[in-house]
């Protein structure tokens, strides 16, 4: 008889809890827009949640240690004059946050260490260059002060926070609406999906695309893919009978999957949060009331199944901890933030092990808070791996750095070369007609306003007299 040998992996025993009633985040309207983006992002000092509002859009910040019921009165971040529809924390800055809406803008915050009296109002940068809602957002890994942005126009925009500024801008590369956008471990390519059913690996600086896979899924339902630290694509989507898959693909092979795995049949798109120290993937489906996990590994079949953590009550959203700021005394390997209709519940994942020493195998060096490179750096053409940091002390958030945005001054840009046009020099297509039009029109001007100036001089003339007591 031949004996089933286990697959051996630290991780096989990881399972989730949820955590005591007093430590929940109580009594928040959770926004009810429908749009698949997560609606809430967590860092070691802040959870944000996007929230319903009257009158524009908004979102709540909290500190993480302020449990509990919440002031309905708690100040709000409002600035956007529609609906927020997705938020991401600056990876370089715990203090600063970026927000994307309905209203065509993307604008970039910054939040205190303490609670502020009253709603925040008033961004650091407003970014204007979408003529459609804003529905993702995605900081650079790595560069600081690089923030990516797409919207329903199709487009891609690229833009430079610490100078208000655009720095790219991929127009012609998406036929239809962008589901979601992610960047390689390094920042120097991004993996985007599409309503046109092709998942795209961009290099945003030569704003070109390296390589394409035209219908990963067959289904017709979104789309999601995210890098994995070596390079290969995980996707989720949906077969012909609405099956919902996971799939991961070479991108030296891109033609066929090299795992492909069927699990249910659900409406939900699956939202896919990866943790690269480990390499397990987990997968949250809006209105599911689960998450699974999985661990990919170098040899077939690839994509092993974990575990699953269940629930009674489904997700409206959810946030995800950085490696940073997980208790690691606790041996916690990830840490989810689950929207319900009105409170927010933290999930801890945990290893179980006897030890309360520090576990190196579970926590190997992470990315750390400290950019590898500058915007201009990055733009013309450098990379650089995350700067990763130990956690064996624990993790301390950096007090509040404040962000600022120096504007470049467009008085100081130099000219264009070639001949300086003087205000005397007429361009020669203009008709001599349609100049002697403007003139008439300028002559018109003037001679309204001296009548307006006439009437004034009359009417102030007439005011002395009644102050002189001579009318």
């Amino acid at each position: 008889m031949s004996r089933r040998v286990v697959r051996q992996s630290k991780f096989r025993h990881v399972f989730g809890h949820p955590v005591k009633a007093d430590q929940m985040y109580e009594d928040i309207r959770v926004s009810k827009v429908t749009c698949d983006s997560s609606f809430c992002a967590v860092n070691p000092k802040f959870v944000a949640i996007i929230v319903e509002s009257g009158g524009g859009g908004a979102f709540m910040v909290l500190p993480l240690a302020k449990t509990g019921r919440v002031d309905k009165n708690h100040p709000l971040v409002t600035g956007h004059t529609a609906p927020v529809l997705d938020i991401d924390w600056c990876p370089h800055n715990d203090n600063v946050i970026a927000s994307a809406s309905e209203d065509t803008t993307v604008m970039v915050w910054q939040i205190p260490d303490y609670v502020p009296m009253r709603n925040i109002t008033e961004p650091v940068v407003t970014l204007e260059g979408h003529s459609k809602r804003v529905s993702i957002i995605s900081w650079h890994p790595t560069a600081r002060n690089v923030l990516l942005s797409a919207g329903c126009d199709n487009l891609v925009i690229l833009w430079n926070v610490g100078t208000g500024e655009m720095l790219l801008a991929l127009d012609d590369m998406h036929t239809d609406l962008i589901y979601n956008v992610g960047w390689n471990r390094n920042g120097s390519l991004l993996v985007t999906t599409c309503k046109d059913k092709k998942v795209r690996i961009i290099d945003p600086r030569k704003q070109q695309v390296v390589a394409e896979k035209d219908k990963p899924h067959d289904g017709v339902r979104p789309i999601r893919a995210i890098f994995m630290a070596d390079g290969k694509i995980f996707t989720t989507g949906f077969s012909k009978m609405s099956e919902r898959q996971l799939a991961l693909w070479d991108l030296n092979n891109f033609e066929e999957p090299i795992a492909l795995q069927e699990m249910d049949t659900s409406n939900g798109v699956l939202l896919p949060f990866y943790d690269a120290d480990s390499s397990i993937v987990y997968l949250c489906g809006k209105g599911d009331s689960s998450i699974r996990y999985f661990e990919i590994t170098d040899e077939a079949p690839y994509v092993h199944y974990l575990n699953t953590y269940s629930s009674k009550e489904p997700q409206r959203g959810m946030g995800f901890m950085p490696k940073r700021g997980l208790d690691v005394s606790k041996c916690e390997i990830a840490r989810f933030f689950k929207l319900h209709e009105r409170k927010c519940e933290p999930i801890v994942m945990t290893v179980p092990r006897k030890s309360d020493l520090f576990q190196d195998d579970l926590y190997p060096d992470t990315p750390g808070p400290e950019p590898a490179l500058e915007a201009d750096e990055w733009l013309s053409g450098k990379d650089a791996e995350p700067i990763l940091i130990s956690l064996r002390d624990g993790y301390v958030p950096i007090k509040n750095r404040e962000l600022k945005v120096v504007k470049k001054n467009i008085l100081d840009n130099k000219p264009p070369p070639g001949p300086r046009r003087t205000h005397s020099t007429c361009d020669p297509n203009v008709s001599r007609p349609a100049l002697e039009e403007v003139l008439e029109e300028i002559r018109a001007l003037k001679e309204t306003v001296q009548a307006h100036e006439k009437r004034i001089s009359d009417l102030e003339n007439k005011l002395c007299q009644f102050t002189n007591g001579t009318d």
